[in-house]
């Protein structure tokens, strides 16, 4: 299952920066995951620095 970014996203790009597979942008406000490309890795939630990424 993909990762979801919830609404505690602070728009940092810290997560854009680490996905492999850059199946993260930045969306209206907060940034946001591509379900169909992500890989489910988790490199987003461990750099995440308020634990915005969530397993869906």
């Amino acid at each position: 299952m993909a990762y979801i970014i919830t609404e505690d996203c602070i728009a940092c790009g810290a997560c854009a920066a680490e996905c492999p597979t850059e199946s993260i942008s930045e969306g209206d406000g907060i940034y946001v995951i591509d379900a169909d490309t992500c890989i489910d890795c988790g490199a987003c939630a461990e750099t995440c620095p308020v634990d915005a990424p969530q397993e869906a």
